[in-house]
């Protein structure tokens, strides 16, 4: 069962402001760095805004690789069962950072042979991620705050109706605000989130901007923003869902889009400037790059905050005059 004492904490102390056009997002759990810290000290501080734990690469059969983090299983089970994980969910939400789970990746084995099993899994994850009460939660009663999809491979059927029944169990969550992202890559429309992004509600999608032709190496060229711009305004369920510009952390992240951290917040502040309310902040992959090896995501989230600041301010000042 949950602890009610924790989701009254995270419920109270929840900062996350999804409607915020300067949040920063980071990935975490594969180490792609070659060394990570606990996902508890990248809560530290006020870099970070949610973290994206990756992966939940295998399903509808349910198998976590969080790259050594946690390696302990359930009894007679190959399921991982990580209190570490957990404590610093609790942790990371109580300081108002949102968590959520990441499901796909480049390199998993998934993927859905109809609508309803995709909608049967959707029950699955609720009982075992966020709000349900599954006999084994790889988190213990840690409550997660959304599910992400980042659908590289396999088939695209059953998405759409994963997230429509995910959803529907979100009213009888006690209140708690959950999530629904989309990891899809710049060339739009999206090779595999495609036809699901456009029939089903995303809260955000973090547009990888990177190992394409359309990343923020080939900014203003090929960079395509507007293309996202537009699906947001004009095609996506929600009409208020965010775009988020997602960078690499570093060189070694990607083969291609990494860009410096001051270049990154002179796009992110052109972005902003040009197409309004769409924008959602940053994505980076990953937090082990960005924050580590470097001060680069430091600076990233500092300089985004920062402006929008001061334009919020502007524009007080424009309306007292």
């Amino acid at each position: 069962m949950l602890t009610a004492v924790w989701l009254l904490i995270a419920m109270v102390a929840s900062a996350f402001d999804v409607s915020s056009s300067s949040n920063f997002v980071a990935y975490w759990g594969q180490s792609s760095a070659g060394s990570q810290k606990s996902l508890g000290e990248y809560c530290q501080g006020s870099t970070v805004d949610a973290i994206v734990i990756a992966f939940l690469y295998q399903f509808p059969d349910t198998k976590l690789d969080i790259s050594g983090t946690c390696k302990t299983t359930f009894p007679n089970s190959d399921l991982l069962h990580c209190p570490n994980v957990a404590a610093d969910i609790k942790a990371c939400q109580a300081q108002g950072k949102a968590v959520l789970l990441s499901m796909g990746g480049a390199t998993g084995s998934y993927g859905f042979s109809s609508d309803a099993e995709a909608s049967n899994y959707a029950d699955t994850v609720w009982d075992t991620f966020l709000g349900g009460n599954a006999s084994q939660r790889p988190f213990d009663d840690a409550v997660l705050d959304g599910i992400d999809l980042d659908i590289e491979g396999g088939s695209t059927s059953g998405y759409a109706a994963f997230v429509s029944q995910l959803r529907s169990h979100f009213t009888s969550g006690g209140g708690k605000q959950y999530y629904i992202s989309g990891a899809p890559q710049c060339v739009y429309p999206d090779a595999m989130l495609g036809s699901t992004l456009d029939s089903a509600w995303f809260d955000m999608v973090f547009v990888q901007f990177y190992n394409n032709y359309c990343g923020l190496n080939n900014y203003p060229g090929s960079f395509n923003y507007d293309a996202w711009d537009q699906w947001a305004k004009t095609t996506s369920v929600n009409k208020n869902v965010k775009i988020y510009i997602g960078a690499p952390g570093s060189q070694s992240a990607a083969g291609s889009g990494y860009v410096g951290a001051s270049t990154l917040s002179s796009i992110v502040n052109s972005v902003r400037d040009k197409y309004g309310g769409t924008l959602g902040g940053v994505m980076t992959w990953d937090a082990s790059q960005a924050m580590d090896a470097s001060t680069w995501g430091q600076s990233v989230s500092s300089s985004i905050k920062s402006a929008t600041t001061a334009s919020a301010r502007r524009r007080r000042r424009r309306t007292r005059n």
